[in-house]
């Protein structure tokens, strides 16, 4: 391997720094919870580690601070007209990595071929009110859209969109790896950043040690201090977040939305009709899986749509209001035994035992085996499937790329294929784009959420879970509801 003086070395040769005195305060340590080929893999299909890779190496219109905040990248500023219709981005000066001009026709082509590379992908169907994209005078980029989307710049941030022409990377950020995967990241200097020239900037800024890690291995090298900052946590991991760091202060929790529950794959057996899918639904206790990973502030819910949300009128509530879980049992229990008469069902191989994709990972064993505690109650059987492909059920484990009733909706699009779904929902979905009063967008969300909450497609639990390990002694790091922490932000030394 090569050692890491040498990949500093190849890593200054590389931006043209060699010879120049860093002052940087050493090598931050970051370990992710991820594959190498995940952390560094190339195409569009990313894992949360492979966005925090893309997005520190590759730049797009704008982007996301520490804060989960939308900021400048390849346009400077931006302003919405036409009811919230048309975005206008104005480009900084500078150019391509290859030495091209960064003109609005350039960056254009770019951008619709990062558009064109998502179609099929949930991403796709979020940026489908995307009506033109149009390269104006001077360096000046024009998105018309064929209704609002308040939430277009969280969209154009995501790492997917980032964009390129040529040879070459636009991020702020340069990596270099060894031929053992060995991996360092340095920030560009200040033009080929989109900034005036800085005299000794490089000791604001420190190098990157990435590695990718298994869950345990992390943890392991934080508390030997090998580690500053441990990325990438999930429930599935939690439980090792607990052996020591814990104590110590440096687990830090993100306050994430999205997606944590189950999806129906196969409509067979007890999961034959919305009924009875709802009886598991409503069989299930989500203060109990909550107090299983003693999890302070995290947010249980019935519903489809996490609650709360700014476009979220009020129109859809929790489910079983008024009922305890007591009471919610004993409903799902007759279902069951009306579903097994009707079936011939004596024992529960005959249709009641419900196969679950779910790893072994320890904090993903703490949750099947309470659920298979909670569904035992009335008379069904959890197992684990061999795979997601003759899986029952399949653990859906998914942080939003914005705070919009919409991104929940499209994650359960038929077009994905990612299990059960409504056809009957996906056309109230596709109404909203046609719709620019935000009164009738709102009911147009709660009608679609009401048709897929009664297919039953989708068992919520609540909000993902998402951890970090961070030392005391590390700025730029903060939590948030995307659960991304940017690379270049962590790299910055306070001024």
């Amino acid at each position: 391997m090569i050692a890491r003086a040498s990949l500093t070395l190849l890593l200054a040769a590389s931006l043209g720094l060699a010879g120049c005195d860093s002052g940087n305060e050493g090598t931050l340590a970051v370990g992710f919870i991820d594959s190498e080929a995940n952390l560094f893999a190339s195409g569009n299909r990313l894992s949360s580690g492979g966005q925090h890779v893309r997005s520190a190496l590759r730049s797009g219109l704008v982007t996301l601070n520490r804060d989960g905040e939308v900021v400048p990248a390849l346009a400077d500023r931006w302003n919405v007209t036409a009811e919230g219709r048309i975005f206008v981005f104005r480009l900084r000066e500078g150019s391509w990595p290859d030495g091209s001009e960064l003109t609005a026709e350039s960056v254009r082509r770019a951008l619709q071929q990062a558009i064109r590379e998502l179609r099929g992908t949930s991403l796709g169907i979020d940026l489908s009110p995307i009506d033109d994209v149009r390269a104006m005078a001077g360096r000046v980029i024009e998105i018309r859209l064929a209704s609002p989307m308040p939430d277009l710049l969280l969209l154009l941030a995501q790492p997917e969109l980032a964009l390129s022409s040529g040879e070459g990377e636009t991020g702020p950020m340069a990596l270099v790896r060894d031929d053992e995967g060995a991996a360092l990241l340095a920030m560009k200097p200040p033009s080929d950043r989109g900034l005036p020239e800085e005299e000794g900037w490089q000791r604001y800024f420190r190098e990157i040690d990435l590695r990718a890690l298994d869950p345990a291995t992390a943890v392991e090298m934080f508390d030997n201090g090998e580690l500053d900052v441990v990325l990438g946590g999930r429930l599935a991991s939690l439980p090792l977040a607990d052996t020591g760091p814990l104590s110590r202060g440096t687990v830090r929790v993100d306050p994430a939305i999205g997606l944590l529950g189950l999806q129906v794959r196969n409509a067979r057996g007890i999961l034959a009709n919305p009924e009875t899918r709802e009886a598991i639904s409503m069989t299930i206790d989500r203060s109990a899986l909550s107090a299983t990973f003693n999890i302070g502030g995290w947010v249980p819910t019935t519903r489809m749509v996490a609650p709360g949300l700014a476009e979220d009128a009020g129109l859809v509530g929790e489910r079983w209001t008024g009922l305890d879980i007591a009471a919610r049992r004993a409903i799902a229990a007759g279902r069951v035994a009306a579903w097994r008469a009707a079936n011939d069902a004596e024992n529960p191989a005959d249709g009641l035992t419900i196969s679950m994709a779910i790893s072994e990972q320890p904090g993903h064993a703490l949750l099947f085996n309470e659920l298979s505690r909670q569904l035992a109650t009335i008379g069904v059987a959890l197992v684990r499937a061999e795979d997601s492909a003759s899986a029952d059920l399949v653990l859906v484990d998914r942080v939003a790329r914005y705070a919009s009733p919409v991104w929940f909706l499209n994650q359960f699009n038929c077009l994905l294929d990612r299990g059960l779904c409504s056809e009957e929902a996906d056309v109230i979905a596709a109404q909203i784009l046609d719709e620019t009063d935000p009164a009738a967008r709102a009911r147009l969300m709660a009608e679609a959420e009401t048709a897929l909450t009664a297919e039953n497609v989708y068992i919520p639990f609540g909000s993902p879970l998402r951890w970090s390990l961070v030392r005391g002694n590390v700025d730029g790091f903060a939590g948030n509801r995307w659960g991304f922490h940017p690379l270049p932000e962590l790299a910055a030394i306070p001024r």
